[in-house]
C-alpha cells in the first residue's frame, strides 16, 4: 500500500466480476488503478446488495457493460488520494454514494434538487472524470458500476461521491445509509414532509418501505398502513411502526376502496416502493383529495405512469425522488450522527452477513425475496 508521500501504485485484489447479464459473479484479480485528479481511491470493508444491483445485472439491455464489478452501497477507508483532492486524507473512513454532489453546479448551489450536473447518476460504466475505467484484467477493461463497484477489495471513486463519516460509526452497518436507507428516510422527511397525527400507506415493505415506515413513526403518524403479497414482512413492520398490514392476495376488492375505509377517506400520504409503475396509480388512489403520492421504486418494465387527470384535479401531488432527495455530502453525515445517537434503526434490516466469498449467496437470496439487507464483508 502506498504511503501519503509516494505517488500511488497500481494495486492488485480481489473483484467479484459479472461477465454477463444474470452470470455468477467470480472472484477474479483485478488491478485497480491509481486515482487521478480529484479521486480517491477506497479499501472497501462493507458493502450491503441493493434490488438496483440485482436489477441491472440481470438486465440484457447494455450488454455491451460486462464485464462489470457491481456494488454501491459501501462503506470503507481512504486508501489513497489523487491530485486536488483536498477534502480527503489518507486514514478518513467514508461512504459511498451513486450521486455525488460537486457543490458549485446550478443543482447543487440551487437548494432544490440533489440531482447534481457534474456527478449525477453514472449509466456508462466509467469514471466521471475522463470516461474511463479503474479495472483491468490482464489489460481489459471492467466496467464500473454507478461510479462506485464496491464488490471489490478496492475501488476508485470521485471524490464528489463519497463522504467522509465518523470512526466511531461501525461500518457493517452505516454502509445502509449509502442508498435504500436514506431514500426511505427522505422519501417521509424530506419529500413528502410526513407530519405528526398523519395517515400513512406504503406500497412494499422491503428496505426502503421499512424505512419510509420508520421515518413516519419518528415523525408522530397516527396510522402506518403496509401493503405487501409476503405476509412473512409483516411482523418486520410492525417492528418499524406499521400499525396494520395488507396483502392484496386475501382483499375481494381494490386496494384503494379498502384503504380509504380504513382512513375515512384515504391517506394523507401514499409511497410507492416496489418499482411497478401499476402500484402508482394505486398509490394515488388510496390518497384523500390533498393527498401526497411520492414513487420511489425503479421499474423494470413499462417506466410509463398513466394517472386520470381527476385525481391531480382534487389536489392530490404526485412526486418522485432519488435517493430520498438528500444532497450527499450536505445530509448524510447527519443521518450517520442520527444512528449513532439511536434515532434511527439499522441492525433490524440486516438480515444476513455474508463473506466475500459467498456473495453469490445474497444474490440469490436477494432474487428469491428472502432478504432485507445482506451486508458483504470484503
Amino acid at each position: 500500500m502506498s504511503s501519503p508521500a509516494e505517488s500511488p501504485a497500481i494495486i492488485t485484489c480481489k473483484a467479484a466480476v459479472a461477465w454477463g447479464p444474470g452470470e455468477p459473479l467470480l472472484l477474479e484479480e483485478v488491478e485497480v488503478h491509481p486515482p487521478k485528479a480529484m479521486e480517491i481511491r477506497i479499501k472497501v470493508v462493507c458493502s450491503s446488495l441493493c434490488r438496483s444491483d440485482v436489477t441491472q445485472w440481470e438486465s440484457k439491455a447494455q450488454p455491451s457493460l460486462f464485464p462489470r464489478i457491481f456494488g454501491h452501497e459501501a462503506s470503507g477507508i481512504v486508501e489513497s488520494v489523487g491530485e486536488d483532492v483536498t477534502e480527503f486524507e489518507v486514514g478518513d473512513h467514508v461512504l459511498t454514494v451513486f450521486i455525488g454532489e460537486c457543490k458549485s453546479c446550478k443543482h447543487c448551489v440551487s437548494g432544490k434538487s440533489n440531482m447534481c450536473q457534474n456527478l449525477g447518476l453514472e449509466r456508462k460504466g466509467v469514471m466521471h472524470t475522463d470516461q474511463n475505467t479503474r479495472f483491468f484484467i490482464k489489460g481489459r477493461p471492467i466496467y464500473h458500476y454507478c461510479a462506485v463497484s464496491s464488490f471489490s477489495e478496492y475501488t476508485v471513486v470521485h471524490s464528489g461521491c463519497a463522504v467522509k463519516v465518523s470512526k466511531d460509526a461501525p461500518m457493517d452497518r452505516i454502509c445502509l445509509l449509502s442508498c435504500g436507507v436514506s431514500a426511505g428516510l427522505g422519501a417521509a422527511w424530506k419529500v413528502a414532509n410526513v407530519s405528526e397525527g398523519s395517515t400513512v400507506v406504503i406500497f412494499g415493505l422491503g428496505t426502503v418501505g421499512l424505512s419510509v415506515a420508520q421515518a413516519a413513526k419518528i415523525r408522530g403518524a397516527s396510522q402506518i398502513i403496509g401493503v405487501d403479497t409476503d405476509p412473512q414482512k409483516f411482523e418486520k413492520g410492525k417492528a418499524f411502526g406499521v400499525t396494520s398490514c395488507i396483502n392484496p392476495d386475501d382483499c375481494n376488492e381494490p386496494i384503494p376502496q379498502v384503504i380509504k375505509r380504513m382512513t375515512d377517506g384515504g391517506a394523507d400520504y401514499s409511497f410507492e416502493c416496489i418499482g411497478d409503475t401499476g402500484a402508482v396509480t394505486t398509490a394515488l388512489q388510496s390518497c384523500d383529495a390533498w393527498g401526497v403520492t411520492v414513487t420511489l421504486g425503479v421499474p423494470k418494465t413499462n417506466p410509463d405512469v398513466s394517472v386520470h387527470y381527476s385525481l391531480l384535479l382534487s389536489g392530490r401531488t404526485l412526486k418522485g425522488t432519488l435517493f430520498g432527495g438528500w444532497r450527499p455530502k450536505s445530509d448524510l453525515p447527519s443521518l450517520v450522527l442520527q444512528y449513532l445517537e439511536k434515532k434511527i434503526l439499522l441492525e433490524d434490516l440486516v438480515t444476513h452477513d455474508i463473506a466475500f466469498d459467498d456473495i453469490n449467496e445474497a444474490f440469490s437470496l436477494m432474487k428469491e425475496g428472502k432478504c432485507l439487507r445482506c451486508v458483504i464483508h470484503v
